[in-house]
């Protein structure tokens, strides 16, 4: 349910960046989703073409890049990509591990008309 306020502020800050622009349309969003993250695309492109309604952001793209998820060893601060559940370091076997990557969620660009 997070994803519709997160919809919201995606739309605000859509229409901010177009009226400054001054755009009659908003095409397409470019949003980067880390893998880590708890962000769902269809709930967001669900809420989207509610909230978008009647603004210039109606009918528009939204257009999901998904980023692998990453981990840092503790131990030997080795950065590997995330493989299932096994947090395990492929460099020495320490499973004490922080995210190093592909927990965002993002609005990387707009596009205009």
């Amino acid at each position: 349910m997070h994803e519709f306020s997160i919809t919201q502020n995606l739309l605000e800050i859509a229409l901010r960046h177009a009226e400054k622009a001054g755009a009659h349309h908003i095409t397409r969003l470019n949003l980067v989703v880390g893998e880590l993250s708890s962000v769902i695309d269809e709930s967001v492109q669900f809420y989207w073409d509610i909230v978008a309604r009647d603004t210039l952001a109606e009918g528009s793209e939204l257009c999901f890049e998904r980023v692998p998820g990453s981990l840092r060893c503790l131990g030997c601060s080795n950065v590997f990509s995330l493989n299932g559940r096994d947090y395990a370091c492929p460099a020495c076997g320490e499973n004490q591990v922080v995210v190093a990557g592909g927990d965002e969620f993002r609005l990387e660009s707009i596009e205009v008309e």
